[in-house]
């Protein structure tokens, strides 16, 4: 282990995300909302503590190993959940608890979407941006960000870009080279976010509430300006521009450069993962619509209809925007929306959950045993589209699924043995490793009612889904750490 280049690397990231706090400041000086010196303050001790660990190292510049880019994302992250929380505790508006920032600073980087906070809409504007924004970085991951820059530092990327992406298949590359790559993400992503805060605004809301909403709703985060969610702006139209852009949001980000490059739409419906999520969301948006009719839930079809989709594509992509609380609603509803959450968006998207080509492959290896039980000597392939996949990655899902239920379960214990009843620790863990946002029961609207030992575990967990289980555990093991 490198430990000299790891730190130096940290500084440098740590330093950069120090800027992160100059908008704030700006949104506070506009709107005159007193805060301003919390960010200002966050800014100096996060830039001071990056600069004193870039300067004691910044001779020893080594080449990052595998293992190295794994213990900078993780400490990354954590260090970052850590520094974002910063403004939280420093700000007269909301005075909320240690853990209680580093909660919400975490749960906005993850883009898990889990608050601790209630009142939103009495919050100082420059509180309220800090949290979308904290989401919009979170969501492709500022890592991906930072690794178009660290190569003009003189350091290589590969190592963070493979430790910190999505989904199981992280050796393609958009273009021959890292940098290029993590620039053809964020003009992506940049892209996306634009033209929804454009959507949104032309759809009714406040420029302010455009802006932060399309940082939530591209990075399928969940935060909102206000106590109601979506819900405050009482528009299907706004309901609906979200659909698309969670939609587009959810699909692989590779996939969305490639339309682009070819100019074709077909693009989309070549690919096996895409197929499958948008048929996911298809059926569960007509399932939560019919019961939601049948059981007079809502009286029109049309109502009955427009919540549906939005609830199914909400929390299906792990985003957690909510016009109702979902979780009173039948709760034949409620387990199914929670459900699919499971699943989430498409590998290479700012989506959480298991991921949509994990879950396809874990079906086509379930029917090929099934039909091995049949044929015991055929040789049966796995295929997504025309590509055989190999056993490596099977075997790869399988152990993510593994890991995946074993954490699950060993929290979920956790949680219930801090106190919680166990629909609430059930869902608020499923909230959490998904990346999802808002739970059943106790955990329906907001996390504040929670016992500190209970969100510590659940940082925990937000962490575990945004790294993708892998990432984090490796850590954890006695191998990664034999020279």
């Amino acid at each position: 282990m490198q430990f000299t280049a790891v730190q130096r690397i940290l500084g440098i990231l740590l330093m950069l995300f120090s800027l992160t706090m100059i908008p704030p400041v700006l949104v506070s000086f506009w709107y005159d909302d007193g805060s301003a010196a919390a960010f200002l303050i966050a800014f100096v001790v996060i830039l001071m503590v990056g600069g004193s660990a870039w300067v004691m190292v910044q001779g020893e510049v080594k080449e990052l190993r595998l293992r190295d880019g794994f213990m900078v994302v993780v400490l990354f992250w954590t260090v970052l959940g850590i520094s974002g929380s910063l403004p939280f505790m420093l700000s007269e508006n909301p005075q909320i608890t240690l853990t209680d920032s580093v909660f919400e600073s975490i749960s906005g980087l993850t883009t898990t979407g889990s608050t601790v906070i209630v009142g939103l809409d009495n919050l100082p504007p420059s509180i309220l941006y800090y949290r979308q924004q904290l989401q919009w970085l979170g969501g492709m991951g500022i890592i991906v960000l930072a690794v178009a820059v660290l190569p003009m530092l003189g350091i290589g990327g590969m190592q963070l870009y493979r430790a910190e992406t999505p989904g199981p298949m992280k050796d393609s590359k958009l273009t021959p080279r890292i940098t290029e790559t993590a620039k053809a993400l964020w003009y992506i992503y940049l892209g996306l976010t634009i033209a929804c805060s454009l959507a949104y605004w032309a759809g009714g809301m406040s420029l302010f509430d455009a802006i932060g909403h399309a940082f939530s709703t591209v990075a399928i985060g969940g935060f909102s300006t206000h106590d109601a969610s979506m819900g405050y702006f009482d528009s299907t139209l706004i309901e609906m521009i979200a659909v698309v852009f969670l939609l587009i949001s959810g699909a692989n980000f590779a996939l969305h450069f490639v339309a682009f490059r070819r100019r074709s739409f077909s693009t989309y419906f070549q690919d096996s993962e895409f197929r499958f999520y948008i048929t996911i969301l298809f059926v569960v948006a007509i399932i939560v619509s019919l019961t939601l009719h049948s059981t007079g839930t809502y009286d029109s079809w049309y109502e009955s209809l427009a919540k549906g989709i939005f609830q199914a594509v909400s929390i299906g992509t792990t985003a957690g925007f909510t016009t109702a609380d979902y979780s009173i609603w039948p709760g034949f509803i409620a387990i199914v929306l929670l459900f699919a959450s499971f699943i989430g968006g498409c590998a290479g998207s700012t989506g959480g959950g298991i991921k949509v080509i994990r879950f396809l492959l874990l079906v086509k290896q379930g029917f090929r045993e099934i039909t091995r039980l049949i044929h015991p000597s055929a040789q049966i392939p796995i295929r997504v589209g025309d590509k055989t996949i190999s056993s490596r990655v099977v075997e790869a899902v399988w152990g993510f699924f593994a890991l995946y239920v074993a954490s699950f379960t060993f929290m979920y214990l956790a949680l219930a043995f801090t106190g919680l009843d166990l629909m609430t620790s059930f869902s608020a863990v499923a909230a959490s490793i998904n990346n999802l946002g808002p739970g059943l029961a106790s955990v329906g609207t907001n996390y504040a009612s929670l016992n500190d030992p209970a969100k510590w575990i659940l940082c925990f967990a937000m962490l575990l889904g945004r790294l993708e289980i892998f990432t984090l555990l490796v850590l954890l093991t006695p191998a990664y750490w034999r020279k």
